[in-house]
């Protein structure tokens, strides 16, 4: 039986784990040799210059103040010290935005734990239900609703404080979802000229025998919206091009290093042999290799790049459309453009830095069957997954293994032995399960086809969520329900297995408080050591980085990872809203998880991730739907509880609260959505008339002229021009329509859809 100090135990190895990486973060940080590693944010912007510049030799590389060692927690007022708006500025609303996500946690979740340890934990723990009962259960079962008896009128406290946590829980997603749309049309309002702001991307642009892509869309902007089209770039199909591009890339890297070496080494050429790995064949110089492998690869990346430029199969069905004004873009991304809902197709263009260019060129037409092949293997994905969630959960009870295994039981009593089963064992093995999870849902989002890299990790982050909430919260629930009851299971009426199931769910929080101890405690105190990237960064530093140049592209700052850290921040309101009224206990360990990672993050936030793209809080949304589907699924629970506690004269009145609760959704979908999916034209035309008056003769035609460029065909190494940039950089002139018909008829093209207006 799991016991109170069970938890203790394990909570302490957790705890100490958690202060060693704290204590080691502390110390490294403050190395000169590491600066680079913990503040390249700072690096990136120009503001910070390198401590190994100037000083003593051992004061380069090892801090000799002995009083930094004494301030070694001195990060965590920093951390707090930047007033937001400052934090918006320095870093995007995207990453404020995604701390307020922490902030909530700690608005819903202390004012719960403390009326549940007030009201709920003595009418819970005042009962001797089940020390009379044959069920396998801990100390911290009895401070749950599994220790009230069946039929007791005290269930009118869980039916109560129910009612209080939802209407407390909504009071403050309303709130917060207020702010935070204030916020979204503050910033965009106030926010710097973009050239998203001025573009759309249209897509399954019709095929026609007459006219190119590029005239096509031209004709039809300059026919549909003559006052307000300014240019236009089309979208090629370079994947190919990216991946030559790539592997010059990778082999320049070899070939820097190998002079490094021979610039350090002058008496010794480095060579290597050709064969596989380097492990075999005939031994060249490597100078020389590398060098007449770049040689040939240029040549084919000349090839293709003419290639794409002079065939027309190499130019996709879509542009980005740029106009003159925000509101005229506005108008664009959210009208219909033909009557033909599925041609011309227009939403809004990605920040040029958030498209996903090898995306753009899978063909329109075939993203609904991609997204059907990724339905499929999504759902034998999450369902088979369960296998291993089983085990994991056979690994959580200590009476199970030795029931299983009994000859193991001396060993297993050990209690360090009984101790790290509990408190880390479960949480490890899971996390070691769903390490390579959100790799293989951002394939499956970029298989989907998704243009641009926030709507794929929106995308991979919802799925990611209904995987953890399937496998990790429904998966734990029941498996471990049938590893823990499968004896009662065997020797009593299938009547009772309902009971029998109700009464075990809020007996899992054992496992649960243990995975938020290594998931969340240790997990967020090793995301601020930073490990992995400091390992890299010191090898690349000694073994490639030659230049200040190479040194600045060998820090590895990484981003806030929406895809992965906001599904794992969902799973802890799911639970906390879900054992709120079953099991209390379970709270101060979320409350502590949601401290320290705000704390964590916003130092992150500041010192280290460099975010690859701004969506201005666009994932708001989903965020705020998450909550709202765990506070559902915790009232949903509750009511299953209930109803196997023979409470027939409280159940019922837990109805109203999920019809409530949607209602509640569907008001705030409806006040305060818009603000995230459209642009007010409102709001478009006071920016663009402010803009006028303060520049009238700033030229936006060349501002947005490249802005939409594939990468691949601006950073060109060779001597000579870009034809691709050429191209582009060309005046556009006005191009009549090859059909002369069409200038004389009002019928649309039935290629293109377009008429004269």
């Amino acid at each position: 039986m799991a016991t109170l100090g069970d938890i203790g135990v394990a909570a302490t190895i957790n705890i100490l784990t958690a202060f060693a990486f704290f204590l080691a973060f502390a110390i490294l940080r403050i190395q000169p040799v590491n600066d680079r590693v913990y503040f390249p944010k700072w690096y990136l912007k120009g503001l910070r210059s390198s401590p190994l510049h100037g000083g003593a030799l051992v004061s380069k590389f090892v801090n000799v103040d002995f009083r930094s060692y004494v301030r070694f927690l001195s990060w965590m007022p920093a951390a707090l010290r930047m007033p937001e708006p400052e934090l918006i500025d320095h870093a995007g609303l995207d990453s404020a935005v995604y701390l307020r996500i922490y902030l909530i946690g700690l608005k819903i979740f202390v004012p719960i734990a403390s009326l549940a340890f007030a009201v709920m934990v003595p009418v819970n723990w005042t009962n001797t239900t089940l020390k009379r009962s044959n069920l396998i259960y801990s100390n911290i079962d009895m401070l749950s609703i599994s220790n009230i008896p069946t039929g007791s009128r005290r269930f009118w406290t869980h039916l109560v404080m129910a009612y209080a946590f939802t209407f407390w829980t909504c009071y403050v997603l309303k709130r917060e979802y207020e702010i935070v749309a204030a916020m979204r049309l503050h910033f965009l309002a106030s926010e710097q000229r973009r050239p998203d702001q001025f573009t759309v991307l249209v897509r399954n642009v019709p095929p026609d025998p007459d006219e190119s892509v590029s005239e096509l869309v031209e004709h039809f902007f300059l026919v549909n919206h003559p006052e307000h089209y300014l240019t236009h770039q089309v979208v090629y199909n370079a994947n190919k091009l990216s991946e030559l591009v790539n592997k010059k890339k990778k082999l320049q890297n070899w070939l820097d290093f190998y002079e490094l070496k021979y610039s350090r080494h002058p008496s010794r050429k480095p060579s290597l042999k050709t064969g596989f790995l380097g492990l075999w064949g005939n031994r060249v110089d490597a100078i020389d290799f590398y060098i007449s492998k770049i040689d040939r690869l240029t040549k084919e990346i000349n090839l293709e790049r003419d290639k794409i430029l002079s065939n027309s199969k190499s130019v996709m069905p879509a542009a980005f459309v740029s106009f003159k004004t925000r509101w005229a873009a506005a108008v664009c991304a959210q009208t219909q453009q033909t009557r033909n809902p599925t041609l011309w197709l227009t939403e809004w263009a990605p920040e040029p830095r958030d498209v996903y260019w090898d995306n753009l060129a899978i063909p329109y037409v075939s993203l609904a069957i991609r997204r059907l092949i990724i339905a499929v293997a999504y759902f034998f994905l999450t369902f088979f997954f369960m296998i291993p969630i089983a085990f994991v959960q056979s690994l959580a009870n200590i009476e199970g293994i030795e029931k299983a295994v009994p000859f193991l039981k001396p060993i297993i009593e050990v209690k360090v032995i009984k101790s790290f089963i509990q408190g880390f064992l479960p949480g490890i093995a899971l996390k070691i399960f769903l390490i390579f999870l959100p790799d293989i849902l951002m394939l499956m989002s970029k298989f989907e086809g998704f243009v641009s890299r926030s709507s794929l990790e929106r995308r991979s982050a919802t799925r990611y969520y209904i995987f953890q909430f399937i496998n990790v919260f429904l998966g734990s629930i029941i498996t471990g329900t049938a590893f823990q009851q499968l004896d009662n299971f065997m020797h009593q009426s299938a009547n009772d297995i309902p009971k029998t199931i109700g009464v075990s769910i809020p007996m899992k929080a054992t496992f649960f408080i243990t995975y938020i101890m290594v998931d969340g405690w240790a997990g967020v105190a090793g995301e601020i050591l930073r490990l992995k990237p400091l390992i890299i960064y010191h090898l690349k530093n000694f073994f490639l980085v030659k230049t200040e140049k190479d040194r600045e592209e060998a820090m590895d700052p990484g981003t806030l990872g929406f895809n992965t850290g906001e599904p794992q921040i969902q799973l802890y309101f799911l639970l906390g809203l879900v054992y709120a009224v079953v099991t209390p206990f379970l709270l101060p360990f979320i409350i502590i998880f949601f401290v320290l990672a705000f704390v964590v993050y916003r130092h992150q936030i500041i010192n280290v991730y460099n975010q690859e793209y701004e969506s201005a809080a666009a994932f708001w949304p989903d965020v705020h739907g998450r909550i709202i589907t765990a506070l559902i699924v915790s009232q949903l629970l509750l009511m299953g509880l209930l109803s196997t506690k023979e409470a027939a004269q409280s159940t019922p009145l837990l109805i109203t609260l999920p019809i409530l609760t949607i209602w509640f959704h569907r008001f705030c979908k409806g006040c305060y959505e818009p603000a995230f999916v459209r642009n007010p034209l409102q709001e478009a035309m006071m920016k663009d008339t402010l803009e006028r008056a303060r520049e009238p003769n700033f030229n936006l035609k060349s501002f947005l002229q490249n802005a939409y460029i594939h990468p691949v065909f601006k950073g060109v190494e060779d001597d000579e021009s870009d034809p691709a940039v050429e191209e582009f950089e060309e005046e556009p002139v006005l191009i009549p329509t090859k059909r002369k018909s069409r200038t004389n008829t009002p019928l649309p093209s039935k290629y293109s859809g377009s008429s004269s207006p």
